[in-house]
């Protein structure tokens, strides 16, 4: 797929997605543009977060489609959608590491159920996963031995170890004070750069996204209503992008 001059690695065209009353996502559009970083925007509660399992076939859209690679997950089997996941992989919010197990055990998991790798290629493996989010020397560490920073970056570990194409962060920075909001931000950054790949980030963090995004878009009201450059989101001139960069509680999002 191609949008102009940029190949889409994945699309959401005319996305609804309701559970019972409440509508989630309504005629939603996004391209996530291949190699680049894409953050999405938008209130609490938008929908951001179902977008990432849209594009991680968790959830399927009731109308529309979802495509990765050009193929419609919507509509293939559990077994093919299974295949195209295996080269997507998601961050969750909260690491969702075992407790039970060390941070390399947990690191690990993906390799033991998706490849055939010995026990040696997967230690070489996990360490170098480690060693691109700056925690070798937690390797034997319990994930209750860990910071909040530390264990964000354990989950990004687990997230690339298998080298996904496309990496999707659900609100990487939450919880994080400045400096380690800086540290893991450029962590995002390193790592598209690692994998030679893409990533969608879901945050409320202005200054982590202004500081990796290539694309913004935003989500109101169960739609994109914006989608640009980092720089073309800074100077839209639409009202309600204007009054979230802004924070101001004067404008047409309803408080």
């Amino acid at each position: 797929m191609s949008n102009g001059d940029r190949k889409i690695i994945a699309r959401i065209e005319d996305a609804t997605l309701a559970f019972g009353e409440r509508v989630i996502l309504k005629n939603c559009n996004l391209d996530i543009v291949d190699g680049a970083i894409t953050c999405i925007i938008g209130l609490s509660g938008a929908g951001k977060s179902t977008i990432l399992r849209l594009l991680d076939g968790l959830l399927l859209p009731s109308a529309g489609h979802v495509y990765v690679r050009g193929r419609d997950v919507c509509h293939i089997t559990e077994e093919q959608r299974n295949r195209v996941r295996q080269k997507i992989s998601l961050s969750f919010q909260f690491s969702a590491l075992l407790d039970s197990l060390t941070v390399g055990e947990n690191v690990a998991l993906p390799l033991r159920e998706h490849t055939r790798l010995s026990e040696a290629e997967i230690r070489r493996t996990v360490m170098d996963a480690l060693d691109s989010v700056g925690l070798t020397r937690a390797f034997d560490n319990l994930p209750a031995e860990l910071s909040g920073g530390m264990l964000k970056r354990a989950g990004f570990a687990r997230a690339i170890v298998t080298r996904p194409d496309l990496v999707l962060y659900d609100e990487p920075t939450t919880g994080l004070d400045p400096i380690v909001t800086n540290l893991i931000t450029d962590t995002i950054v390193r790592l598209r750069e690692k994998l030679n790949g893409t990533a969608v980030v879901i945050s409320h963090d202005l200054s982590s996204i202004f500081g990796m995004a290539d694309y913004v878009a935003m989500l109101f009201e169960g739609a994109i209503i914006a989608y640009d450059t980092a720089q073309g989101i800074r100077n839209s001139p639409n009202p309600i992008v204007q009054q979230f960069l802004s924070g101001s509680e004067i404008g047409p999002i309803p408080i």
